[in-house]
């Protein structure tokens, strides 16, 4: 392998931005780019980069705009879809290059991918996308930039990354108004306040979408993420659009895994075994082989290959969500005491009773309802047990019967939910717990909706205090098989902080906002209000192959 350092590739503005590479002994070949505000030259970086190389592709690693030796100023995602147009032609014109380029990177890195195929740069073959964001609101649908992002506003400040563990992170995210955690954490971020401003999808967004234009991609996209991926959404969702849309060569592979891919069979207290960690360096240059070189495919045909949860085993599935895949409904029902663990809420297979009565909780946004993880936004949440959190008074609890059998839940989770306040806004979250026969409730995943945004964000609408609203709770996917014994779960509340940003319930610019508003919601269960939680269900007939561990393809 030979190395080249600091290469300056010039942009249409005349700007310029720096790459190092990594070549294969046998040239010329494609080559792969990836672009990164982390630093392109870091230990994992150069890692994943010689993987490359060893395989026959020209590494090409880029700082994007404005970020380690790159010129120019760093403005997220704005300026990366026509770079990543002119680094893919610059790399295609290289004597080392034999003309196809295809493009890889996670996070930041995925959803730039998104913004250049837009624009379709001739010589790119295939991307490899993990864990990208979704659009606005897709992932964080309070209208606000949840608190922890200001982590990472802070983590990119300048050209270098910075140290952050100095700072006490969780004083930071209580501190009010939202417009101002990054003066609370000790630094000025115009682009986060600038982001803050708007909290309906405006036209300052559209230059960083890219979801609603899907069907004008058209290249194979190998997609990867983990079922506690904190942005996961986009994954699953991004491959379904690309089929839908008719367009070949698309992959997915979703492990047991946080943000950061394939890093470990443990992730938090759970071990999902030895076949948890894969050879994803294998299933990566298998699908460039098969795409940008034309080679026959080595392994598992099956476009999607998952890891069920529970079950500790990996599955070959013929689309997303499975074929053949059930929607599974259980109903919500109580006495009217539905709060905490110890309360009366239950999940039934049969609607509830005339005269149910409404369950009623106290949201004070002095006191939210917490989300577990920790401080870093490098990773928020995991599987983490909810049962300390289940204790308390405004978090509602449903609780199924233990089970008899195993049940597979594999796919998109929702609840739709018929709910009031007396404040002028409140917002309704949803968890999905795996509730295990020692006690152990374990988050599988979940969702917020507030109610000034329950028919979308292209405006708010206002929110009557005492009216009933029918609002839909997006809580993500999973692929979870609850055992025999085990419980299906489901936490309602109107807080997930620092997730999300708290609803103080006023009613006004959430991130100018000081003041606080205490609301009593109800959430109703009857024949006229029948609240219900919507699992899909993998089914006898979907025509999923089970394995303890995955080959070397996708």
């Amino acid at each position: 392998m030979r190395r080249r350092f600091n290469v300056r590739i010039p942009m249409r503005d005349g700007l310029t931005l720096s790459a190092d590479l990594v070549l294969p002994d046998e040239l010329p070949a494609p080559a792969v780019v990836a672009r990164t505000p982390y630093g392109r030259g870091g230990e994992p970086q150069t890692r994943r980069a010689d993987a490359f190389a060893k395989a026959g592709y020209c590494a090409c690693w880029v700082d994007v705009r404005g970020r380690g030796d790159s010129e120019g100023g760093f403005d997220p995602y704005r300026h990366d879809g026509l770079d990543g147009v002119d680094v893919i032609a610059w790399a295609a014109s290289q004597d080392w290059c034999d003309g196809s380029v295809a493009t890889w990177g996670g996070s930041y890195s995925g959803r730039i991918q998104w913004l250049t195929a837009l624009h379709k740069p001739p010589a790119l073959r295939a991307m490899i996308v993990v864990c990208p964001p979704s659009d606005p609101f897709v992932e964080n649908p309070t209208g606000v930039p949840g608190p922890m992002h200001i982590h990472w506003f802070r983590m990119t400040d300048g050209r270098a990354m910075q140290y952050t563990e100095a700072v006490d992170w969780m004083a930071v995210y209580r501190h009010r108004p939202l417009i101002e955690l990054d003066e609370a954490a000790g630094f000025h971020s115009p682009l986060w306040r600038e982001q803050c401003r708007h909290q309906t999808l405006d036209a300052w967004w559209e230059p960083v979408r890219y979801q609603h234009r899907m069907n004008e991609v058209d290249v194979p996209v190998l997609h990867i993420s983990g079922w506690y991926d904190d942005e996961e959404i986009g994954t699953p969702a991004n491959f379904a659009s690309l089929v839908g849309a008719g367009r070949t060569g698309q992959r997915l592979l979703m492990g047991p895994w946080g943000h950061q891919v394939n890093a470990g069979r443990m992730l938090g207290e759970l071990d999902y075994g030895q076949d948890a960690v894969i050879d994803l360096d294998a299933a990566m240059t298998t699908f460039l082989d098969e795409t940008v070189r034309g080679r026959p495919r080595a392994g598992s045909s099956s476009p999607v290959r998952i890891f069920l949860m529970g079950a500790n085993q990996w599955l070959d599935l013929a689309d997303w969500p499975a074929p053949g895949s059930d929607s599974q409904t259980w109903h919500l029902d109580s006495d009217g005491h539905a709060n905490s663990r110890y309360g009366d809420g239950r999940l039934s297979d049969t609607p509830a009773a005339t005269g149910s009565p409404a369950d009623a909780w106290v949201h004070d946004p002095n006191r939210p309802v917490p989300f577990l993880t920790a401080a870093s936004s490098v990773q928020i949440g995991g599987p983490d047990d909810y049962s300390g959190v289940e204790t308390r008074g405004d978090v509602l609890v449903y609780t199924s019967d233990p089970l008899t059998e195993p049940l597979d839940v594999v796919g998109p989770v929702r609840l739709v939910a018929f709910v009031s306040t007396s404040a002028a806004d409140t917002d309704v979250t949803a968890k999905l717990i795996d509730l295990h026969p020692n006690g152990f409730a374990q988050r599988l995943c979940d969702g917020v909706v507030r109610l000034r945004h329950r028919a979308g964000h292209e405006e708010s609408q206002p929110v009557e205090p005492g009216a009933v609203y029918e609002v839909e709770v997006v809580m993500w996917d999973t692929a979870q098989r609850f055992g025999p014994g085990h419980c299906i779960r489901l936490e309602v509340a109107s807080s997930a902080h620092p997730k999300f940003a708290v609803n103080l319930g006023s009613g006004g610019d959430e991130s100018e906002a000081t003041d606080a508003v205490i609301a009593d919601n109800r959430l109703y269960h009857d024949p006229e209000h029948p609240s219900r939680l919507l699992l899909t269900v993998l089914g006898a007939s979907t025509g999923s192959t089970g394995s303890t561990g995955p080959t070397g393809s996708s």
